[in-house]
């Protein structure tokens, strides 16, 4: 994606890029996300909660995960990485979490804004699958939902849904032969976990 054809599609280098039949070039995940909920508005689950402060919710959420814990993520699986700057990342991901277990108080059920899915369950759940795979198993963390048992619920709800699950097994398949081909070690994470003078697990 740092080429010249990429960046032709969008100058910002980052994935992901939607292009439209037509040709619209639309890059940002909540940007596509909304157009696809405009576009099939009366195809499907709406995505969209039905009260203002549940969407407002909703988008509070989103935008949690997309400007922060995005920054914050490729802590968890980049390198080599300045090894304070991973740790940084790391503390980053446990804060972020904390703030959006707060949020998921604010609606009642069992999703992100409510009793049925949104668009921030969609933006959420993929970067959750990293957390709970990664942070117990490389960083120490005894539990990802320890202190967050809302998120707890909710991930447990977006796990007995079968798109999600659908979502769940292909990013967890990633994750698995990520591991078996030893990139974790070969991006130094197990050796910057093994330094106690920086905090890892939360």
């Amino acid at each position: 994606i740092k080429g010249a054809e990429y960046a032709a599609l969008n100058p910002q280098l980052k994935m992901p890029t939607f292009v439209v039949a037509g040709g619209l070039k639309l890059p940002e995940s909540e940007v596509i996300a909304q157009y696809l909920c405009d576009k099939y508005a009366t195809s499907g689950p709406s995505l969209t909660p039905d009260t203002a402060e549940a969407r407002a919710c909703c988008n509070l959420a989103t935008r949690v995960h997309d400007v922060y814990i995005a920054a914050a993520q490729g802590a968890m699986y980049r390198g080599p990485m300045d090894r304070g700057a991973r740790a940084n990342g790391i503390a980053e991901i446990a804060k972020q979490i904390a703030v959006l277990e707060e949020i998921a108080t604010r609606t009642p059920g069992p999703f992100i804004a409510g009793t049925e899915k949104s668009t921030a369950d969609a933006a959420l759940f993929p970067t959750f699958i990293f957390i709970e795979f990664l942070l117990p198993k490389y960083f120490g963390w005894r539990d990802t939902f320890a202190k967050a048992p809302n998120l707890k619920t909710w991930y447990a709800a977006m796990l007995a849904d079968a798109d999600a699950k659908a979502t769940y097994d292909e990013v967890r398949g990633g994750l698995e032969a990520w591991e078996s081909a030893g990139r974790f070690q070969k991006v130094g994470i197990v050796d910057d976990v093994a330094d106690a003078s920086y905090t890892w697990a939360y």
